[in-house]
């Protein structure tokens, strides 16, 4: 049998790990493929910085955790997105696939330097039930 967890230890994890990694974090999105983990480098090709809001996602219910704020910034590359990483300072907190209508993060384009990049959903999602 799998461990489980109730709704509720699986929600202040959640809500543990966005004050573990703290307020305004960065989101790196790159055109390179996401690294083996997060100690690795970061990928080539970025495409864009975005520095999130203080309080970045919402309360974690039903064992997830969405966006909250606007995640918005401009694009300082061009290129197809394919992975990206939440950091603070030189730390990678989380990372992840990116693609265009695919990976964990969805994008709807490639993206162009200057542009607006806007994150629309993102949802960090408890998977032991």
């Amino acid at each position: 049998m799998a461990i489980q967890t109730s709704d509720t230890v699986a929600n202040d994890g959640l809500n543990a790990f966005e004050t573990t990694v703290g307020a305004s974090p960065s989101l790196l999105i790159f055109s390179g493929a996401v690294p083996a983990n997060c100690a690795a480098a970061d990928p080539a090709g970025t495409l864009a910085t975005l520095t999130l809001p203080a309080d970045w996602l919402a309360n974690a219910g039903s064992r997830q955790k969405a966006l909250a704020g606007t995640w918005s910034g401009t694009a300082t590359g061009t290129g197809t997105p394919a992975s990206w990483r939440i950091k603070v300072g030189a730390t990678c907190h989380m990372q992840g696939t990116a693609g265009v209508g695919s990976g964990d993060m969805n994008f709807n384009g490639t993206i162009t330097s200057g542009q607006t990049v806007t994150v629309s959903t993102f949802t960090l999602t408890d998977g032991n039930p």
